[in-house]
């Protein structure tokens, strides 16, 4: 998906991507994620759109995987392109810390021990909050 983004305007200098991978934790063994289709791509494609016009992105891409994940599986992929390296760095961190509180997913996590339902961290929510606290985010 990053090289479909490569090289389609001659006006961006930039292109910046982000790859979130199901990592190991006490105990885990995989990761499942649920999720309702059209009320979570919309929100993803609002998350999206909001970068594209607070940084004035040329394009702004998020995908996210459903379903059970090993450890080290792809999970999400978020990316911007932008004509300076700045705005789409910055948009790649807004639209990772927004999505993780604001796209319904559901998230459970499978241990040796058995399986449980997680919701996001504080620290997550944290980053989020301080994103969503500028006057222009506050539509999400």
């Amino acid at each position: 998906m990053l090289a479909e983004l490569t090289g389609q305007s001659a006006h961006d200098g930039a292109v910046a991507s982000f790859i979130g991978q199901v990592r190991a934790g006490e105990e885990l063994i995989a990761l499942e994620l649920e999720h309702y289709p059209a009320v979570t791509e919309t929100a993803l494609d609002e998350i999206a759109q909001v970068a594209v016009e607070r940084w004035s992105l040329t394009q702004a891409v998020i995908c996210h995987r459903v379903g059970r994940m090993q450890i080290g599986e792809p999970i999400v992929f978020v990316a911007a392109t932008a004509p300076h390296r700045r705005a789409a760095l910055a948009a790649v961190e807004f639209m990772i810390d927004v999505l993780k509180t604001q796209a319904p997913f559901w998230k459970k996590e499978h241990t040796r021990t058995g399986a449980h339902w997680v919701e996001p961290r504080a620290d997550d929510h944290a980053a989020a909050e301080g994103w969503l606290a500028k006057p222009q985010d506050r539509k999400l």
